[in-house]
């Protein structure tokens, strides 16, 4: 009974908490776009979009939307897969002779993010980089909307935007409750003209997600609430939207599981596995999604001691799990370590460093970037450069 009450005095760790973006969710809802603009007062807002939503149609029919109530729209689409330093400062510059006083992401993590990017330092001046961190804008940001097409980032649901270095290629966290979207309009039909090679790994993102705002040091009764339900859906839905991509429930339940996720990441943050992710991204250009494939089921083994019990809980297991032993605890983190790897084989996703053309001499360095990292300080085993090691030599 005292493991069982010590974990329940964890898991009621105090919190804070505002949900500060408002969700407009279902089928067809990206039609509302322009009655919520005018709602919100837009006049001229900038339209972040990458160049595929342009071929894909989505561009002109949310311009067309916002035309039509008198909202004249500044586009922009020069960015790429990692928004970075260079590309925010292009969009500032393609963004001040307009006098826009909104900005409408539209697209997948990479339009969130960048948009969220623009609008600090359109807002606030200086360089993308002053941002680092978390609470840093002084001034008020420009309302924002977000529409995401993928279901992955979450980022719709996040007061962060991730941005790299143009450097470094370092990627860093800018964070500011003022950088919430205004409004999430998440409308499943806009996901169906996804690649089926996005949906494998924005998909497995948004798994991750689930998975590591389950157990990190900063969890919450809240947000445990909001990673069960997005494991729930994403768990039960990822193969279908694979083999039948178009399943609009399916579809549906992915995209409100990645905006669960992003909420629980809101408070819980994330862990080990992002945190040796980013680096694979950085030095060696493996997607996020694909570099996730390949570490999340070795970290979770490796945090199988210290997680057991929170990975027998998002297995749906018997509710006095706290009671587990060394060898359940492994258990519990070797089954939820062989679930994701299916998942990852069933969506085709690599499972070796050394078939993306990782050797094994960089896996030193790439273990140093990844004890750098923010995220791996909430993992809930501790973790340094030689964990990291450990972990990038399993996944080897």
């Amino acid at each position: 009974m005292v493991a069982a009450r010590s974990a329940e005095r964890e898991r009621l760790a105090p919190f804070d908490v505002q949900l500060r973006t408002r969700l407009v969710f279902g089928a067809g809802s990206f039609n509302r776009l322009g009655a919520l603009a005018a709602e919100l007062g837009f006049r001229r807002p900038l339209l972040v979009a990458d160049h595929g939503l342009l071929d894909v149609g989505h561009v002109r029919l949310a311009e067309r939307q916002l035309e039509a109530v008198n909202i004249s729209v500044v586009p922009f689409h020069d960015f790429g897969v990692n928004p970075d330093t260079e590309m925010i400062a292009v969009g500032c510059k393609a963004a001040r002779p307009h006098d826009v006083d909104a900005i409408i992401g539209l697209g997948g993590g990479s339009s969130m993010d960048c948009a969220k990017g623009i609008n600090f330092v359109l807002t606030n001046g200086g360089r993308m980089e002053d941002y680092r961190g978390y609470g840093k804008a002084t001034r008020p940001l420009l309302p924002m909307i977000g529409i995401p097409t993928t279901a992955g980032t979450g980022s719709e649901a996040q007061s962060y935007a991730v941005i790299s270095d143009a450097t470094t290629h370092v990627k860093m966290a800018c964070g500011d409750a003022k950088a919430a979207f205004s409004v999430a309009i998440l409308d499943p039909e806009l996901t169906l003209s996804q690649p089926a090679s996005v949906t494998a790994t924005s998909g497995f993102d948004a798994l991750a997600h689930a998975v590591e705002t389950a157990v990190t040091t900063r969890r919450t009764s809240l947000s445990d609430c909001f990673a069960r339900e997005s494991w729930r859906l994403l768990n039960a839905h990822y193969e279908t939207v694979l083999d039948h991509p178009d399943d609009l429930d399916a579809r549906a339940a992915m995209q409100l599981g990645a905006f669960h996720a992003g909420l629980a990441i809101e408070q819980s943050m994330l862990g080990a596995a992002h945190a040796c992710a980013n680096p694979l991204t950085a030095r060696h250009q493996i997607s996020h999604g694909v570099a996730l494939a390949i570490v999340l089921p070795h970290v979770v083994r490796w945090n199988g001691p210290e997680a057991g019990p929170l990975y027998s809980r998002l297995l749906g297991d018997r509710p006095d799990d706290d009671h587990l032993g060394n060898d359940d605890r492994d258990d519990a983190a070797d089954r939820l370590a062989a679930r994701l790897r299916h998942l990852a084989n069933r969506a085709g996703l690599p499972s070796k460093l050394s078939a993306q053309g990782v050797t094994e001499r960089d896996l030193p360095q790439l273990a140093e970037d990844a004890a750098l990292q923010w995220t791996g300080t909430f993992n809930p085993r501790p973790f340094a450069a030689a964990d990291a090691l450990e972990i990038y030599r399993c996944a080897f």
